[in-house]
């Protein structure tokens, strides 16, 4: 059975190749290049008819992620047999007896479901209509199923947690509570420590040791990048839980572009590694599914001088030169308050959060950026209202 479908994905990707070598680079509409190449690879590759169509699709919706993601050389595009697309024709789902139905190459074949409780509850009752067959580097598959579900609207309210990330503490939130990022940092630092060990003696020593190094660096890839998903999924679900069950909305700072723009400023290579290995973008996207799928609101406010502004007196930290924390304490010179950094941040972007979801815009996270410069006793609301 493996080598059918092996021979399916084969023929999958080299239909997906000679689609893209055979035709315009610049066309990506997918009615055109099925007029174009459809004949073609069916005579070709002895693939049915959806097969082909969804060959086609990929090489178009492949051309465009390309152009979306500005890259130069689009003709160097490559398609390896590592996947198989299908849809409600070439397959089929009955959760009666969890078995799933595909069209290979040659003919149609019924494979059982291995699956927790947890997926079966998901695809109980639903009826998918398309699903991708994947192939793992230890030459097993497993299927993706689509299911489309209806997301509830998130519910109007005036109440918001502002989460604040970083790196000493994951997440703080307006309500107190913070995830401290000092086991994933001591977990990426021994993982950086034990490939550079590894990698050296992989590449000095006898055989058998290179052989032996080079084993156990396979058996340990992605187990940091799991480790750091788990915290990940572990600290937005408890977040969206929260808010959905208390009927709060979240803020967060947008936070695009900020490893470009951090990546300019002079480092060490340690500190680099660092902040390049931050997940704070795959945090930000479990956050907005999950935040989907139970209807809480997820609004993105601007960062500029949450970390500066006291959420007491609304005073901007004023003095060039002269650090407003001391260690991971915020220090007021206005006020006089004294707390938690993150805190402090995190209740900005709850109030920045709160007055975007109250009717009259989002004008309090706009024009903050806007200035240069910023006099000592100025607030954040003088700068709100165009000082």
């Amino acid at each position: 059975m493996a080598k059918e479908i092996d021979a399916t994905m084969e023929s999958f990707a080299n239909a997906c190749q000679y689609i893209h070598d055979n035709s315009d680079k610049k066309l990506t509409n997918r009615v055109a290049m099925q007029s174009l190449m459809y004949d073609a690879v069916r005579e070709k590759f002895q693939l049915s008819a959806q097969t082909t169509i969804h060959a086609i699709r990929r090489v178009c919706a492949n051309r465009k992620t390309s152009k979306t993601n500005k890259i130069k050389n689009e003709s160097s595009l490559t398609f390896t047999p590592t996947s198989v697309d299908y849809d409600s024709r070439t397959f089929s789902l009955d959760t009666k007896i969890w078995i799933v139905s595909l069209k290979l190459l040659t003919k149609r074949t019924r494979f059982e479901l291995l699956i927790g409780n947890y997926q079966r509850g998901i695809l109980k009752g639903s009826k998918p209509k398309s699903a991708v067959l994947n192939k793992r580097k230890n030459s097993t598959y497993y299927i993706n199923i689509h299911v489309d579900n209806i997301a509830p609207e998130p519910e109007n309210t005036y109440k918001v947690i502002g989460i604040d990330l970083g790196r000493t503490d994951i997440a703080s939130t307006s309500e107190g509570e913070s995830w401290s990022g000092k086991n994933v940092t001591s977990k990426r630092n021994h993982y950086s420590q034990m490939r550079a060990v590894l990698q050296k003696k992989a590449s000095k020593g006898t055989r058998s040791s290179r052989r032996r190094c080079r084993q156990l660096q396979q058996r340990l890839s992605g187990k940091e990048r799991r480790f750091q998903k788990h915290i990940n999924h572990e600290i937005t679900t408890y977040l969206v839980k929260k808010a959905a069950t208390n009927k709060f909305s979240i803020a967060i700072e947008d936070l695009t572009n900020i490893r470009q723009r951090t990546n300019k400023q002079r480092r060490s290579k340690k500190e680099r590694r660092l902040s390049n290995n931050w997940a704070f973008y795959q945090f930000r996207m479990f956050l907005a599914y999950k935040c989907v799928l139970n209807g809480v609101k997820l609004i993105l406010v601007n960062p500029a001088y949450t970390s500066l502004t006291c959420h007491k007196c609304l005073h901007i930290h004023p003095t060039k030169g002269k650090s407003y924390r001391h260690g991971k304490d915020y220090h007021c010179q206005h006020c006089g308050w004294k707390g938690d950094a993150d805190y402090n941040g995190a209740k900005n972007i709850a109030a920045l959060g709160l007055n975007v979801n109250q009717p009259g815009g989002s004008w309090l996270s706009c024009k903050v950026s806007n200035l240069d410069f910023i006099p000592r006793q100025l607030t954040i609301w003088d700068v709100l209202e165009g000082y």
